[in-house]
């Protein structure tokens, strides 16, 4: 037995800003810090209105778009404002793409694709880092994604601005570790959110597929990225820093060719 207290897994008392938190991963992982203990302040490019902020258990709603330098200057700010300071960062804000091949995709909707996922992911890192660096302390996880960790046909500008997401996440992990700061992100596979729902709905890939070639055999939930988002930022993973942590039922592990084998060896 050792007599020093166990970590907590709560956030209690923990000054936070969630991008993208008006839905998706980001609003449910919001929620949980709600519950878990953290003041929360969600920042997302539409107001978010006061029913929908105490279904949240947010403290306040700052609006921007996080591509755009001054406006996630502005929403840090007026976060730190309402909270008091910083302790937390979830960087969640993003936009889907379509499947389009390279030589047929518009520059200006792949400029997009990487400005919203990756620039809006090292602004607000940025903004917020300043004021952990302060402070001597704090933790930020960002989101990636399995298109990140391998290359998805079609998918080029989703698929760069998430690599360069994980790249960010490692370079600030090591700059900023000796200050007290962690970073670190989770990468999701399929998550049932409103963005896949409208990918889906364009009929841009077979959810069938996607099915067959996940081990665990099926989306993921949203809930299970809050839980991953959760873990980092707590004091649980006081020495982590620096990981991608995929959760994506066993997607960037599967290896054979062709669908999962769903039968079990030995079971006949």
């Amino acid at each position: 037995m050792h007599d020093r207290p166990i970590p907590s897994l709560r956030l209690d008392g923990k000054r936070a800003i969630v991008t993208g938190g008006a839905s998706g991963i980001g609003a449910t992982t919001a929620r949980l810090m709600a519950d878990l203990g953290a003041r929360v302040v969600v920042a997302d490019i539409a107001p978010v209105d006061p029913e929908a902020l105490a279904a949240l258990g947010a403290v306040a709603a700052v609006t921007g778009d996080v591509a755009d330098e001054a406006a996630v200057d502005r929403m840090v700010a007026e976060a730190e404002a309402h909270l008091g300071g910083l302790d937390l960062v979830f960087n969640s804000a993003g936009i889907g793409d379509d499947l389009v091949p390279v030589h047929e995709q518009e520059v200006a909707r792949w400029q997009r694709v990487v400005d919203v996922n990756l620039r809006g992911t090292y602004l607000v890192c940025r903004a917020a880092g300043r004021s952990m660096l302060r402070q001597g302390k704090g933790a930020i996880v960002n989101v990636s994604s399995i298109v990140g960790l391998g290359a998805f046909p079609g998918r080029s500008g989703y698929g760069i601005a998430k690599a360069g997401v994980i790249h960010l996440t490692r370079t600030l992990a090591c700059e900023w570790g000796t200050a007290g700061i962690r970073v670190n992100c989770i990468a999701p596979a399929y998550t049932r959110t409103p963005m896949v729902r409208a990918l889906l709905e364009r009929n841009v890939f077979d959810p069938t597929a996607i099915e067959r070639r996940t081990p665990l055999g099926r989306f993921a939930e949203p809930e299970e990225m809050a839980r991953a988002a959760a873990f980092l930022l707590s004091d649980w993973a006081s020495y982590v820093t620096g990981t991608v942590l995929p959760v994506d039922g066993g997607w960037s592990a599967y290896g054979a060719a062709g669908p999962v084998d769903k039968s079990i060896p030995g079971s006949d």
